[in-house]
């Protein structure tokens, strides 16, 4: 029993969802719905009064022709007139669904974007928790909505039993009690068959999301030259398909085997149909019903089976439904840690940046990415991270935009803990470009605009950004100027060379312009060396009264910065100035010189 209300334990939830996306539409849903179930049974009993009106009408004198005629034109009229009722009906019910699904998945889908500006970077670096995420939009969408209509259904073929069943009463209880256990095994069958393909689709996630990956590969711009300079195109095909494979192997051996049963518990169904007609032509020829009895038992009986038959399948519907909506619920529910900080402004603002026996771990992982890092600086001041990949260069500025949150140990700013802050008044105050900076299929100006939001349309400081990010010269020659579109998705979108993408990024961290911390993560790497002295010439101007951090390979860059931290193995192996770490002949000095070696 409790397996069988399980059927129901999402309803509400999804009654609550479709009512809030339009209230008038369900309402007419609920209607259309009762009116559907009370009318099969109707138009079968008139069907069965006018089997009996024609039959009394052949058997009257001529005296009573006429009066019995307009008692066939009568109910002929009467079950076109419900028949119609019942189409309309219908018809207007799958209008209301067609409607509500478009904006029931909208809001679905919503809500889940909305709940992803939530997350942390944590969350879409575990592949358990992108499952949920990948789950939750490819098919929970249309779900709450399947899950009303099949509450809806069983109450309108719990309504058509009702009806249906007090019609039969009148022939034999019996009769009553056949309807209802021919159709138990299959809906047995089914539920299993239900919960195994839910099981199965939830084991798949990660198959399906490398399927997608590898469609992406195959089909990008931006991975087509390798896959075709390497010749990957077969090996990628292959893996595709592979996976195709034992996904197919497994659906077919599920239809195969839920397809047997169907059949073979079909044949109970119909054997309780077919025993009950011979019953019912048998009562007939026994002149205790009348062939208009007849008629109409018959055709309430197959109502009524198809009606248990609808009922289960609603009923399995709804579990299947139920499993898949748990997918969302389990998503939307996540707790996510709140941000706890109110604070906008620190008490002691000329202290800047300190990292206080700062240590992170990554999930799962037994070595620290960053182990007890100490370091000040103060605004003014530039400082250069330089180590090997790997060392913890980014991390460390992951932990500084909360991105992260350390493991052991404290980050302040302006003499407040990063956790007392405001989150986006912490983030107003850091321009940041990542090594991996984004490529958005957006207008120049908006590129580089989303820099600073507020003032995306600010052509002026959009302007200047482009200016300080060197991005101006080439911007001018496009064919609209700022209003070219970037990228190829869409229509007349121009694309840009790497140097020219990089640009982009920098101008979009100079659009910060109100920013207390300027921070580059390998932004020159695709940019000749001419324009990125000039490009560091605008950014010691911009930040001559701000912090500056550089994470960079090119010396040239790195040797410009007042504080120099070398990372090795997410350790501070060496810090000091350029000319104190070239005296102490330690690591940067070694690196420092083979770069220069490669130069002369």
């Amino acid at each position: 029993m409790g397996n069988f209300l399980s059927v129901f334990r999402y309803s509400k939830i999804a009654l609550q969802l479709v009512w809030s996306t339009s209230a008038l539409l369900t309402l007419v849903m609920a209607a259309t719905t009762l009116v559907s179930g009370v009318l099969p049974a109707a138009i079968a009993s008139v069907g069965g009064l006018l089997v009996d009106a024609v039959v009394n009408a052949l058997d009257t004198a001529d005296a009573g022709q006429d009066a019995a005629r307009m008692r066939v034109l009568y109910l002929v009229l009467l079950e076109a007139f419900l028949v119609i009722l019942f189409s309309a009906a219908g018809q207007l019910n799958t209008v209301c669904q067609s409607i509500l699904r478009v904006l029931l998945g909208n809001k679905i889908n919503v809500m889940i974007l909305e709940k992803a500006l939530t997350l942390e970077l944590a969350h879409f670096e575990d592949s358990e928790y992108y499952d949920k995420l990948t789950r939750a939009r490819r098919e929970a969408s249309s779900r709450p909505l399947s899950l009303v209509i099949k509450n809806f259904d069983l109450i309108r073929n719990m309504i058509a039993l009702v009806t249906i069943g007090a019609f039969l009463l009148q022939f034999s209880p019996y009769a009553v009690l056949l309807l209802l256990v021919g159709g138990i095994p299959a809906f047995v069958a089914e539920a299993k068959f239900s919960g195994e393909a839910f099981r199965i689709y939830r084991r798949r996630s990660a198959e399906r999301r490398k399927q997608l990956y590898l469609e992406m590969v195959l089909t990008r711009e931006d991975g087509v030259k390798e896959v075709k300079l390497l010749d990957l195109g077969k090996l990628f095909l292959d893996r595709y398909t592979g996976i195709f494979r034992k996904i197919y192997k497994e659906d077919r051996n599920l239809v195969l085997r839920r397809g047997f049963w169907a059949f073979v518990l079909g044949l109970l169904a119909s054997a309780a149909f077919y025993f009950a007609y011979g019953w019912v032509a048998f009562a007939a020829i026994a002149a205790t019903i009348t062939i208009g009895q007849m008629t109409m038992y018959i055709a309430q009986f197959r109502l009524g089976q198809n009606a248990v038959s609808d009922s289960l399948n609603s009923v399995n519907g709804m579990y299947e439904d139920n499993l898949y909506l748990s997918t969302l619920t389990e998503y939307l529910e996540h707790k996510v840690p709140e941000s706890s900080g109110k604070q906008t402004a620190g008490p002691q603002p000329a202290d800047g940046i300190r990292f206080e026996n700062v240590s992170f771990y990554y999930p799962g992982a037994q070595k620290p990415a960053l182990d007890n890092v100490s370091l000040h600086i103060k605004p003014g001041q530039s400082l250069a991270l330089v180590g090997e990949n790997g060392s913890g260069k980014t991390t460390l500025i992951k932990l500084l935009t909360r991105l992260y949150t350390p493991s052991e140990g404290k980050i302040f700013l302006q003499g407040l803990d990063l956790q007392e802050w405001d989150i986006a008044s912490l983030r107003a105050k850091i321009g940041v470009i990542f090594q991996d900076f984004a490529r958005y299929q957006l207008l120049v100006g908006e590129n580089i605009g989303i820099g600073d939001v507020p003032n995306i349309d600010t052509e002026d400081q959009v302007n200047q950004a482009a200016i300080k990010g060197m991005a101006d010269s080439f911007i001018n020659d496009l064919p609209q100027g700022y209003q070219t579109q970037l990228g190829t998705w869409f229509h007349q979108g121009k694309e840009l060379s790497g140097g020219q993408w990089q640009k982009i990024a920098l101008s979009r961290a100079f659009m910060r312009s109100k920013a207390d911390i300027l921070i580059l993560d390998e932004p020159t790497a695709a940019i000749d060396a001419r324009a990125e002295a000039e490009i560091f010439s605008h950014f010691r101007e911009l930040t001559s009264d701000r912090i500056s951090i550089i994470i960079s390979h090119r010396f040239s860059t790195v040797r410009m910065a007042d504080h120099i931290i070398v990372l090795e193995k997410g350790k501070i192996t060496e810090q000091g100035s350029h000319e104190n770490l070239l005296q102490e002949g330690g690591q940067y000095a070694t690196l420092f010189r083979l770069q220069a070696r490669g130069y002369q």
